[in-house]
Formats: structure tokens, sequence, C-alpha cells
């Protein structure tokens, strides 16, 4: 379930969205501007027609209301028939729902390839496939590799733009983050309680832990090794002991080299999973008639780790207006909710419970911690990636 590079935002992004998820009394939280970005006020107007060079074409436009609305861009979406997503799994924060929704509401076909994929792999796709019609029409991806590609994203703000804090969103709309979740231990309860990382290092845990993906390639991964740091004396500033911590599970025999999914776990070979929230919660349920009590813990010995994920258009999108039309729904209630049922805390959660639109019993089954987290700046995030490179020799996830 390896699935892309590293995605940041502001920590107070973060914080607002956890705010918002804990908070009975529904204010909109505000945000400071990213690290990785500064960004214009939300506040601030879509594009006019008569600002923008594609005035009028849905299919170059750099808002729907440039283009003459949402139904608008959507109505040129249907006509070119299909979008193009890649890494995009199913059970990832509930895109499979998010897919069949949109294909129903809008008649566009959604082509989901390589859904496994990490952001590297997104972006090669995107290269080598230039031109052939089969390239991804929109991305969703993680910092690293974000930052480094932004000259082959498209600019583009969605109709709910103002909701979208600053710090969440590249001014232009070259990228916009899109969900966040917790890194979290999920285990089959078989095995007992787990309720810290320091449990996982017990003898009795000898070839059932797994971490999702190689911290080099997936967002997960290296935040399982940041949740591992802090709960080992560690910082943002300071990875050394969470990779000496699974250097230590791997010598042990307890880390295993395998990259779980969901026949993983169904067949009992990584019964113990450091990953997302909302790639977990998911399975309390699906594992239930199979006769596996799947538990999902945010660890006590650590404060909790978040990160963004984040959406764009290709520039190169073989279906430009329907990538268009994807973006629109993604970021409208409707897709907002969606995330949310996933057990992902989507962009707009604050804007959406002010208004009152935010689905409250799936905001309830999030079960967000009540403490703010910690979330990597750009700079702890290349200095924590060039540290990896440097020490995560000792086992090889795939």
């Amino acid at each position: 379930m390896q699935k892309r590079s590293i995605r940041v935002a502001s920590l107070s992004a973060v914080a607002a969205l956890l705010f918002a998820a804990c908070s009975s009394g529904g204010g909109a939280a505000t945000t400071a501007p990213s690290a990785a970005a500064p960004s214009a006020s939300s506040s601030e107007a879509a594009p006019s027609g008569s600002a923008s060079a594609a005035a009028g074409d849905p299919k170059t436009a750099t808002s729907a209301a440039a283009a003459g609305g949402v139904d608008a861009v959507c109505a040129a979406g249907k006509e070119e028939g299909q979008v193009t997503l890649i890494a995009t799994p199913a059970n990832w924060a509930n895109y499979g729902q998010m897919i069949t929704d949109f294909q129903t509401k809008y008649g566009i076909k959604v082509q989901s390839d390589q859904p496994d994929t990490d952001s590297a792999g997104e972006i090669k796709a995107a290269k080598d496939l230039a031109g052939t019609g089969r390239q991804p029409d929109i991305f969703d991806l993680g910092s690293v590799v974000a930052a480094a590609n932004t000259d082959m994203y498209a600019p583009y703000q969605v109709a709910t733009w103002a909701d979208i804090p600053d710090g969440n969103k590249e001014p232009t709309g070259l990228w916009v983050n899109n969900y966040t979740g917790f890194e979290s231990i999920a285990y089959d309860s078989k095995l007992g309680d787990i309720s810290k990382v320091a449990d996982l290092a017990d003898a009795k845990y000898k070839g059932k832990v797994a971490l999702n993906g190689n911290p080099l390639k997936a967002s997960a991964g290296f935040n399982g090794v940041v949740l591992a740091s802090l709960a080992n004396g560690g910082s943002a500033d300071d990875l050394a002991p969470g990779v000496d911590f699974f250097k230590k599970l791997a010598d042990s025999g307890n880390l295993l080299p395998v990259d779980p999914n969901d026949a993983s776990v169904a067949s009992g070979q990584t019964p113990i999973v450091i990953d997302w929230t909302y790639n977990q919660g998911g399975l309390v349920t699906s594992l239930k008639p199979k006769g596996i009590d799947w538990k999902v813990v945010i660890p006590s010995d650590a404060p909790p780790v978040a990160a963004f994920y984040n959406s764009s258009i290709n520039k190169d999108a073989a279906h430009p207006a329907a990538a268009r039309c994807w973006m629109e729904y993604i970021f409208s209630d409707a897709g907002q909710n969606t995330w949310l049922k996933g057990f992902a805390l989507p962009v707009r959660l604050g804007a959406m419970q002010t208004a009152g639109t935010a689905d409250a019993a799936a905001l309830a089954a999030v079960g967000a911690p009540s403490t703010a987290p910690v979330q990597l700046t750009q700079a702890q995030i290349d200095a924590g990636t060039k540290y990896l490179t440097d020490n995560w020799k000792f086992i090889d996830i795939k």
C-alpha cells in the first residue's frame, strides 16, 4: 500500500483542522501561511474572464468563473468523456466512493491507473506518457515531489477557493492541500493490546510489524519514522532515534520487509501496520466478517503526527476540462464529506462546520486526538530525507 511521497503544509493549518474536528463550537479556524509557499488572501476573488488569456475556455481556464461556472466546466468535461487519475487506491481516504459518486453525478468515466504507485511514480508516468492520451490528468502528490515539479501543473482555483486557508494552497492554484490524517498503529486484537510505539519492540511481535512503504518514497513510511523518533526522544529536527528504532525492529526480526495492503492484513501476513488513520479505519468494518477485530490507535508515547496530501492538474492533461471538473468535485461539500467518511480530515472542514455542511457523524467517527499534531516544515522534511537517504539502508520495504 505504498502510496506517494511526503506532503507538507503549515503546522497551524493542521492544528486548525484538528481544532475543527474536536470543537463543538463550529467557529472558523484560522491558519498561518505555509512554510512551503506563501499564499494570497483566501478572500481574494478568482481570476475574472477578462483577466485571463484563456477566458471562456474550460480546458485552460484558471477558475470556474473564467469558464462560465462549474456547470460549464463539467459539461465540457463530459464531452471529453473521461478523467485519468493515478495513485488513488479505492480504500485510500475513500477514493473508491469519491470516484463512484463523481461518475454518477457528471457522467464522466474515471480511469484510475497505477493505484499503488508513489509520487515519483506519478511524475514519471506523466513524463513517460506525455502526449499519448494516457497520461494522468490529475496528480495526488507529496511535498518533496510536488515542490520539485511545479512546472508540470496547470493553475486552477476551485469555486470554493475562499474556504481553503491560505497556508493550504499555492496562490495561483498550482497545488492545493486536500486531506490529512494521523500516523497510527493498526493491529489484530488477537495479539493483545498495543498502545505505544515502544510496544512494537516486544519479542512476541517477531515477524509481525509492517511499515506502510519505504520512508524515502511513501509519506506514511516517512511519517512513521517521525512518529518513532518522537516516541524515542527525537524531534522533527532529529529523526535519528526513529531510524535507530526501526533498525532495532529489523535486527530483531520484528519488522517485515513487506509493504502492507488489505490482502496481507486479511491473510495475517502483516497483523501490525504503521500507517495513516484514514487507511486503516475503513478496515475495521471490512475485516469483521473475516473474524478479525482490527484496532487502530494513535500511540500514547508520542504526540500525533499529521501531513496533508495535495491535488494538482497536469498541464499536459489529455482531458483538461474533466480534470477541472474533478477538482471542483473533490473540493465541494460532497467531495470533502466523502473524504471525511473515509476517516480523513478535509481541508475545508473549518468552513464547512461554520456553514453547517460537514457530516457530523463522519466527523465524530474520525476520533481525532485532542492535542495539536506535529507537522514537519519543508526544511525539516528536506533534512529528514537526507538523513534517511544516508542511513535507511538496513531493510528494503517493497
